[in-house]
């Protein structure tokens, strides 16, 4: 999931619109990208690329996942001025998203690891459009377990197939349906239904808006092969209590959906 150049370009189309005189700057420049505030790095790779695409000669100074602190420089860049404050701004963009991505998803693991050393923090589907592949790098680059980067990668059965087929015949269809490789995963919303699921096919079970003691419930019943994931509405500061459930997966949408960008600056010459 590489940023490709189409990417790019959509990228800058957005922002520089069809006749930028603000850039219009002669000469050769250098600049810096900047932390403002501690954090957990991530997306260099993306902002890089819009460098590279505007011929800028751009390297990050630090390694995705690393912790980084006010001060910290984390890519260095030399080329155009005009083409330098072209790319400075979807550079920041999108490395400071990304880097409030991975630094939520630190912090969810190193909650977890209050508790357990075996629980995995996971993203989910809930991304932002068009950003995908770099929300999902950075929830690598903070620890966390990516998931399934599309529908492709699992089966999940869910709420509304179990409306439209019943959960066992819906498994059955889709065990039908996947290659040998794929699991199914199915989502359950009481603790009684997990057992169901198990017996019905699951390979996990994704136990969904339950109490840390109504997830411990349905762990209880799964047997040993079946994986348990917990999901919905779980924050921060509810993981520990989640983690000592047993489950083997904690997924949380809000690692995407409703992390904080990272302040990052960019800055050009002497600055």
């Amino acid at each position: 999931m590489r940023v490709t150049d189409r990417k790019v370009e959509d990228w800058l189309r957005e922002d520089v619109g069809h006749r930028d005189v603000t850039n219009h700057v002669p000469g050769e420049t250098t600049g810096r990208l900047v932390a403002k505030e501690s954090g957990v790095a991530a997306g260099l790779d993306a902002g890089a690329a819009v460098f590279d695409y505007l011929d800028v000669d751009c390297e990050a100074t630090v390694d995705a996942g690393e912790e980084i602190s006010p001060g910290d420089v984390l890519l260095e860049v030399e080329g155009p001025a005009e083409s330098v404050l072209r790319g400075e701004r979807v550079a920041v963009n999108v490395a400071g998203h990304a880097s409030g991505v991975a630094t939520k998803t630190r912090r969810a693991v190193e909650s977890a690891r209050e508790v357990s050393d075996e629980v995995a923090i996971a993203g989910t589907r809930k991304t932002t459009p068009g950003l995908r592949g770099v929300e999902k790098r950075a929830i690598a680059a903070g620890g966390g377990d990516t998931h399934r980067l599309t529908l492709s990668g699992m089966v999940m059965v869910k709420d509304n197939h179990v409306a439209e087929m019943g959960m066992a015949e819906a498994v059955r269809h889709f065990r039908d349906e996947k290659s040998f490789a794929t699991k199914i995963e199915v989502e359950v919303e009481r603790p009684e239904d997990a057992a169901r699921a198990a017996e019905a096919g699951a390979d996990i079970v994704l136990l969904d808006n339950m109490t840390p003691a109504e997830v411990s419930e349905g762990v209880e019943v799964l047997p040993e092969d079946v994986l348990a994931e917990a999901s919905g509405g779980i924050g921060i500061s509810d993981v520990p209590e989640y983690a000592g459930t047993g489950v083997d997966v904690i997924s949380m949408g809000s690692l995407t959906h409703s992390a904080d960008t990272l302040d990052l600056s960019f800055r050009t010459g002497g600055q």
